[in-house]
């Protein structure tokens, strides 16, 4: 990274933080914004998921990930504030003491309870429309989903954020806009084919298999992954990225 890219990711540290201080209302609808467009890529990939799953799952598994990555598309074209992306730019800021760790952790607190808020709303009004068929494939791997080991959930979850937040740096980075294109779809179809964790992504998939799964989910289950892969995420984007950007960028 030269200087000038490193006064860009501080700088939308302090904005992000300014932004919570002084307009709390706006920030919190962009956070929800992004839980909107985060559900809707899970169903998207579920959807697609289910069409193959009988036929060539393989595929589904692969145009899933393909199609999921319109989620951070739509976040870095449209706009929203993804708690997963903040993880890598307001620890870079804090690392480049442009921000402190207080500001980053409010930062952090605001847009992963807003993108909760995104997320339950859209999966009400996907299963208040019917589930495109789909709750039957919900039902099939949710239960794999919650019983992975407590640290393979956490080894995939920092694996995952560092997918996703390598997607936000070359996004910040590039250019033009065909090349934030093909950069973010290569980033984040890498971490759902892999079977990496992201939990705003969890946040849609349990609340949407609760409300579709006959006898819902395991509350219980549900919160302890969310913890795990929560923790993560963030050590993911904002320690395993972050930091070494940081280091090893110019300083001016």
């Amino acid at each position: 990274m030269n200087y000038e890219d490193v006064q860009k990711v501080s700088n939308a540290a302090k904005a992000k933080s300014n932004l919570v201080n002084t307009n709390f209302f706006k920030y919190f609808v962009r956070a929800i914004m992004a839980g909107f467009f985060i559900d809707m890529a899970m169903i998207y990939s579920n959807v697609v998921g289910n069409v193959f799953s009988k036929t060539m799952p393989e595929w589904g598994k692969f145009v899933g990930a393909l199609v999921f990555s319109i989620a951070v598309l739509l976040i870095s074209f449209v706009g929203g504030e993804l708690f997963t992306g903040n993880n890598m730019v307001m620890a870079f800021g804090a690392f480049d003491k442009q921000v402190s760790w207080k500001e980053a952790g409010k930062v952090w607190g605001v847009s992963y309870l807003g993108n909760f808020v995104g997320c339950f709303i859209m999966a009400l009004l996907f299963a208040w429309a019917g589930a495109s068929g789909t709750a039957d494939y919900f039902a099939g791997f949710i239960g794999n989903k919650l019983s992975i080991p407590a640290g393979e959930m956490f080894f995939r979850a920092i694996l995952c954020n560092f997918f996703v937040c390598l997607a936000v740096a070359c996004g910040m980075k590039c250019k033009n806009e065909v090349a934030k294109f093909f950069m973010i779809i290569l980033c984040i179809a890498g971490f759902v084919v892999a079977g990496f964790e992201h939990c705003v992504a969890n946040m849609a998939t349990f609340v949407t298999a609760a409300l579709l799964v006959p006898g819902g989910i395991s509350l219980t289950a549900a919160l302890k992954s969310m913890v795990i892969v929560t923790i993560g995420n963030a050590i993911g984007g904002g320690v395993l990225l972050a930091w070494p950007l940081r280091m090893m960028s110019a300083d001016k």
